[in-house]
């Protein structure tokens, strides 16, 4: 059953990607809030299910001891929807995924140990294919500047967001580990051995759920920003409901992963890792995305890369 389950979810987070792009739009300021609060919506509804279902003793000060490792995934998620306004999902998706190798980086620089060869090629991979795609999103908006006369600059801003995305999921990694790493030890209150996954992710995804509810305020009540489900400005197509389906995708990919990883992790892991091929592979069908050769060869260095890393904590967790 885990390779279903790791099949799930390498499809569900790579349906998640495409709806997320076809929920973001370039030409609305406010795309990549409303995006944020239907899935905080969409989380918070899973967290009041799970405490509805699960007996977890939950003790609501873990929104706060949990807090840090919370901001750092809604914040990471939220700018990585910005960057999809202006990005094909082909290029966003694996240098978001790439979070792998900066988490490795920042385990290097703060526990002072060198990595193993193989965690240094896919760092080396990952790296170079991020580098050339900047080089060619910089190239293309110098480009696009010289032939529009826009006296603006946003496609190589837009750019940094999936970097700063994988920055900020990477401190949020590196930061659970020290929460998730000893029950015994954890900082979050009222657990146990076998609710402490629980406990974090309810706390995290009750954060989001009220960072949802402010972002609604501000959108609509004080940017006065409509509500529309079906039908948005500069969209032909349900843009709303595309962001609730990329939460649901978002959501369910979360689920069977869990069960995959539980199930057979080192084999379960480089397939879960790489579900940014999936991600192109949508993109390319789906949404019409064209890259350059260039472009295919820097994104395949850093896939190769993720899926070097995937194999890696794939053997880590079955040692463990």
């Amino acid at each position: 059953m885990w390779l279903l389950f790791a099949l799930i979810s390498f499809f569900a987070w790579g349906a998640a990607d495409l709806f997320y792009k076809k929920g973001s739009a370039e030409n609305e300021k406010y795309s990549h809030l409303k995006v944020s609060i239907v899935v905080g919506v969409v989380m918070g509804a899973t967290a009041i299910v799970t405490l509805l279902t699960k007996d977890l003793n939950y003790d609501f000060r873990n929104l706060l001891v949990y807090l840090p490792v919370s901001a750092m995934y809604i914040s990471s998620m939220t700018v990585g929807y910005f960057g999809l306004r202006y990005l094909e999902v082909s290029v966003s998706s694996p240098i978001q995924n790439a979070s792998g190798a900066v988490s490795a980086i920042l385990l290097m620089i703060v526990l002072r140990e060198l990595p193993d060869i193989y965690t240094a090629i896919a760092i080396v991979l990952i790296t170079a294919g991020v580098v050339l795609l900047g080089i060619l999103e910089r190239r293309r908006e110098v480009q696009y500047l010289k032939e529009t006369e826009k006296k603006y600059k946003i496609g190589f801003v837009a750019f940094l967001m999936p970097i700063l995305y994988c920055v900020l999921d990477s401190l949020g990694t590196f930061f659970d580990g020290w929460y998730l790493d000893d029950w015994e030890k954890t900082p979050l209150i009222g657990v146990t051995e076998d609710t402490i996954e629980d406990v974090a992710n309810v706390s995290y995804q009750l954060t989001f759920l009220i960072v949802a509810a402010f972002l609604a305020i501000y959108v609509f009540v004080i940017r006065k920003q409509k509500l529309t489900f079906f039908r948005e400005e500069g969209h032909k197509t349900p843009t709303t409901v595309h962001r609730i389906v990329a939460a649901v995708f978002e959501t369910v990919g979360q689920l069977a992963y869990v069960y995959a990883i539980s199930g057979n992790a080192i084999a379960a892991a480089p397939v879960i890792a790489s579900y940014c091929v999936a991600s192109l592979v949508f993109g390319r069908i789906f949404l019409r995305e064209k890259l350059t050769w260039k472009q295919y060869v820097a994104v395949a260095l850093v896939i190769a890369g993720i899926i070097i890393m995937g194999v890696l904590e794939g053997i880590g967790a079955a040692a463990e």
